[in-house]
């Protein structure tokens, strides 16, 4: 091998033009902002209203079923809740929507004038009967409390046009149950004595007794 002559220069390192080039920051990374949170309030869901249509638009009354009525209905869940309530409250009119209703009865009743027999005999003493329920909450009617409304469903029969001066079939069931306990937490049951079907639904008709 030659020897490097003296008078060669002496090498220096390359120096590569990507190093002397200036040296950009690194973009810093977005911070982590969260959207905007809309803080305005949501409007409540619908709350569809169990108690079924009686007539359509034009007022004209639906006609009867035969369908016979159920005990898991939401309208039934309305009819017990509702009629306790009233008791509770000391209010006929509370659940006055859940009693037979008046296009109903004209249509079943076979007498000369429904409308009158309806609101002098039936709705008086519906109401004659939640003041006295009312009375046996005991001294505190507020803390009494709904357990259920039980319905002897095996012994509902089916009424025929004539069976009780009526037009018109529907079913009936006597002698239900609302039972409930006091504040005191002493359970007890108020007699439903008659409760008869519309359109596949029961309504209260007579609450104790049947005069």
């Amino acid at each position: 091998m030659t020897a490097p002559s003296p008078n060669a220069p002496t090498p220096h390192a390359a120096t590569s033009s990507a190093a002397r080039a200036p040296v950009e920051a690194s973009p810093k990374p977005a911070a982590n902002i969260p959207a905007p949170v809309d803080e305005s309030p949501e409007a409540p869901p619908a709350v569809e209203n169990p108690v079924p249509a009686l007539a359509d638009d034009s007022g004209k009354a639906f006609a009867q079923t035969e369908d016979r009525p159920k005990t898991d209905s939401a309208f039934f869940a309305h009819l017990k809740q509702t009629l306790f309530a009233a008791i509770q409250k000391d209010d006929p009119g509370h659940a006055q929507a859940l009693f037979f209703p008046i296009e109903a009865y004209r249509q079943v009743k076979n007498i000369a004038k429904p409308d009158r027999d309806y609101e002098t005999r039936l709705l008086k003493a519906f109401a004659r009967d939640i003041h006295d329920y009312h009375k046996r909450l005991g001294k505190n009617p507020d803390g009494a409390k709904l357990i259920d409304l039980e319905v002897p469903e095996a012994r509902a029969r089916w009424m025929k046009p004539g069976s009780e001066g009526n037009k018109l079939g529907y079913f009936r069931v006597l002698r239900s149950r609302l039972r409930f306990t006091d504040a005191e937490g002493k359970e007890h049951a108020l007699e439903i004595t008659s409760l008869i079907s519309w359109r596949g639904e029961w309504y209260v008709v007579h609450v104790n007794g049947f005069k």
